[in-house]
């Protein structure tokens, strides 16, 4: 009775061994089955991830490049400016008057305080313009002796005589008093010979 007990018991411990050792194996099947899924999983999610996408790059634009003309320097001929002298105008006449003689009061002719003088000259047209109203006869230097200072000059002809006239007036205060005049062209310039008074005041004239 004891023997069967025992190899009913043994028999009953043998297929409990049993299905507790197909529960652990199918324990550590389905772990193993979960585990290879999750790293399966995970390996193909790295994959994806260690994948980068091709970032987008716009078409290039191909810019034509023409290479710059380089002017060509033309020779430029630089035309010296000679600078030609002007031309000295030389006048179509001369002017010139040459003295020829007292024709009244001489030099040294003795006169009364405040007499009236009226000088005369004789002279030449000397040169070849002839005289006309815009010549004139200018005092000089000495004394005024009362007459203006700017007076026409007697018109003549190149090559003719002339009589030059003044009309002077003797100082009040005794002495030998001496006027010069000149002779002026239109263009202002003296020329000739200068003619000149020359009196002595004196109150004890008869």
């Amino acid at each position: 009775m004891s023997s069967k007990l025992f190899f009913k018991s043994y028999i009953t411990y043998t297929i409990n061994d049993t299905q507790y050792e197909h529960y652990i194996a199918y324990r550590i099947l389905w772990k193993a089955l979960c585990i290879i899924f999750l790293l399966t999983f995970l390996s193909l999610c790295m994959a994806g991830c260690s994948e980068q996408p091709t970032p987008y790059r716009p078409p290039t634009i191909a810019v034509q490049t023409t290479k710059p003309v380089l002017a060509t320097a033309t020779p430029t001929t630089t035309t010296q400016l000679v600078e030609t002298p002007m031309p000295i105008s030389t006048p179509t006449c001369t002017n010139n008057l040459t003295y020829l003689e007292d024709l009244s009061l001489s030099d040294g002719t003795v006169v009364k305080p405040g007499e009236r003088l009226d000088k005369r000259w004789l002279v030449e047209n000397s040169g070849t313009c002839n005289w006309d109203e815009n010549y004139r006869l200018k005092f000089m230097s000495g004394a005024e002796l009362s007459a203006p200072l700017d007076q026409a000059l007697y018109p003549a002809r190149s090559g003719s005589k002339a009589t030059l006239r003044i009309l002077f007036a003797a100082p009040i205060e005794k002495g030998t008093y001496q006027s010069a005049w000149q002779a002026y062209d239109p263009l202002g310039q003296p020329f000739g010979d200068p003619v000149f008074i020359q009196v002595v005041v004196d109150s004890l004239k008869p």
